[in-house]
């Protein structure tokens, strides 16, 4: 299995914005539904947000809060996460996969990309 690639991870204050990739192959993601997951320090992985293949639907965790936009673009097999409004406790990894609902479908992992938030 070929693992996807996130990027667009940094450091930022509270309050900036952020845009995350997350790149897969075209097994991986072609008439999927994917989604965003993120891990925090001493914490389990959390589900984010979610997008249908045709991205016709979308779907957050609570704590998103309107903060974040999922979108992608199948042609570049490529889906995204605008952050905005970031919080410190937005601090974590942010992992991509495939989704089934909330939950991913897949038990592999990219390496994730670092987002960190300063107060």
């Amino acid at each position: 299995q070929v693992q996807p690639v996130e990027s667009g991870g940094g450091l930022v204050q509270a309050g900036g914005s952020l845009r995350l990739s997350c790149a897969s192959s075209g097994r991986t993601f072609i008439g999927y539904a994917m989604g965003w997951f993120r891990q925090a320090p001493g914490k389990e992985r959390e589900f984010v947000a979610g997008i249908s293949w045709s991205g016709g639907s979308t779907y957050y965790a609570d704590f998103v809060e309107g903060r974040f936009t999922i979108s992608r673009d199948n042609a570049k097999s490529t889906m995204y996460l605008q952050m905005n409004s970031l919080k410190p406790e937005d601090t974590a990894v942010y992992f991509c996969n495939r989704v089934v609902g909330r939950t991913a479908a897949y038990s592999y992992w990219g390496q994730g990309t670092q987002v960190t938030v300063s107060s």
